[in-house]
């Protein structure tokens, strides 16, 4: 299969790949990562990508899974980031992959204030201007209006029925982390050496030193790309960095009366931070967003909400619900830390909270090393291509990008998605390759849930999935309901060893 990550053509990959000089070695295989590797393979660049544990194993899979025009960015007066969110938006919608991203419609209800419901019609109508500036902008998402009581009650059942509201449209992921892999798949099939289980220990002038499932391998590279996220600053010690944890609780959607749109709540005080109860398509709801700061030294484990996060993110929500919600409803829960950027304007104190932060990326060379750190999950099909424009500069190369007009494996026009014999459920998480995970099992991982042996199966065989974690909490995300996940655990270990 073009672009498999099969335990094979791992093999061959870090056979290959040891001792050999390369044009690029990208460290790191979240999203920015993989959007690097596929720019700089699609140019002709030889290319090694190196990743610590997996594939979308760090601050990628843990997003609010939206790709979104930036609305929060106009109310900071950032209209040229908010330009290029809402560009990249259009193209990932509408090119690079349209089976993973769905519209999805945000209801401000005015239960929440009418001042505040006031409020985000203006930001949506200017967010729809932004849009429609962009190029092909114009007719990828709806405009914002008013809706009625009985338009409240029907896309968000749990709220506080009799008053209408707003409604504003954004891009939904099907799932982050399948956009990471299916970036690091469409590399591969570029001819880019995607080598998960690989920690670089050192890069010294052109050697790039790693280790891979506990023996010690050594690279050369014309340029190491650093798109470790938080973590960058292991190789690139003077990059001023200032994380800052997002959380997200997860809930049955029934709890909320299975609502169709994204409810929008505002934070108390707050005139452009909101905490979002996000409807998913196996029937959960993900309440989030918190920013809370990170002190010290990033760790390698993934980090949890804190007792404080849960209870404002409920509190929040519970401002324009019938029924409250309770920590009973929460039946899990996640984090994710942000690689935001310190300007170099700034002094050497605290300042300002990581929730005013730009979310504005850095390039920043260090001998052969680039540093490519900050901005987001929508705007990394753009940092990559200012990255690898960055690269071939260095290497004096005149190969353009083509990532703007490239679609990543699975993805098709929709009317062309909309003709796939196969779940509709597997076309929104594979595109056209859903007739060969259909054909690999239907059998229900956990009964109950809509996630099936085959998608382990194919999870294996093609998207380099080795552990019973990468298998149940990235190529699946069957794991963010631990009570779900302990029931998968024996079926994902039986599929690997029949596929070993």
């Amino acid at each position: 299969m073009i672009g498999s990550l099969s335990a094979g053509q791992r093999a061959r990959d870090l056979a290959e790949a040891a001792g050999a000089l390369v044009d690029v070695v990208v460290v790191g295989g979240g999203v920015t990562g993989a959007g690097v590797a596929l720019d700089a393979a699609a140019r002709g660049l030889s290319v090694v990508l190196l990743e610590r544990t997996d594939l979308a194993a760090g601050t990628s899979r843990w997003s609010s899974k939206l790709v979104h025009g930036g609305l929060r960015y106009l109310a900071h007066g950032e209209i040229g980031l908010a330009r290029e969110s809402a560009r990249e938006r259009a193209v990932l919608m509408g090119t690079t992959a349209p089976h993973l991203v769905r519209r999805l419609p945000f209801l401000i209800p005015d239960a929440a204030g009418r001042d505040v419901s006031a409020l985000g019609e203006v930001g949506g109508r200017l967010g729809d201007l932004v849009r429609v500036s962009v190029m092909g902008g114009r007719g990828s998402l709806p405009g914002t209006r008013r809706v009625s009581a009985d338009d409240v009650a029907r896309l968000v059942p749990a709220v506080r029925p009799g008053r209408g509201g707003v409604v504003f449209w954004d891009g939904q992921l099907s799932d982050d982390a399948r956009l990471v892999i299916a970036l690091a798949r469409t590399a591969a099939a570029y001819g880019a050496r995607v080598l998960t289980g690989a920690t670089v220990t050192a890069v010294g002038g052109a050697d790039v030193h790693a280790d891979v499932d506990g023996e010690a391998v050594t690279l050369r590279a014309r340029v190491v790309v650093n798109a470790a996220g938080v973590w960058s600053q292991r190789l690139a010690p003077g990059i001023r960095l200032v994380p800052s944890r997002g959380s997200h609780l997860v809930l049955r959607g029934e709890r909320l009366g299975s609502p169709s749109a994204a409810l929008t709540v505002p934070l108390p005080g707050s005139r452009s931070r909101y905490v979002f109860a996000l409807p998913q398509a196996d029937g959960l709801v993900y309440l989030g967003i918190t920013d809370e700061p990170v002190e010290g030294p990033v760790p390698d484990e993934d980090p949890q909400p804190s007792d404080a996060e849960v209870q404002q993110l409920l509190d929040t929500v519970n401002q324009v619900l019938e029924q409250p919600l309770t920590r009973d409803d929460v039946v899990g829960r996640y984090a994710g830390y942000r690689p935001l950027v310190l300007p170099e304007s700034a002094g050497t104190g605290p300042g300002d909270a990581t929730a005013d932060l730009s979310r504005k990326h850095l390039l920043s060379w260090d001998g052969p090393v680039l540093t490519v750190v900050g901005g987001k999950l929508t705007t990394y099909r753009a940092m990559a291509e200012e990255t690898v424009d960055a690269v071939v500069a260095r290497l004096g190369r005149a190969a353009r990008a083509t990532t703007g007009r490239l679609a990543l494996i699975g993805a098709a026009p929709r009317p062309a998605l909309e003709r796939i014999l196969a779940s509709p459920r597997l076309v929104a998480r594979y595109g056209t390759e859903a007739p060969e995970v259909e054909a690999l099992g239907a059998d229900l991982v956990v009964p109950g849930r809509p996630e099936t042996v085959g998608e382990l199966r194919f999870g294996v065989r093609h998207e380099g999935a080795r552990t019973v974690d990468d298998l149940l909490d990235r190529r699946t995300r069957i794991g963010l309901v631990p009570e779900d996940r302990a029931r998968a655990v024996p079926v994902a270990e039986r599929v690997l060893a029949e596929e070993s």
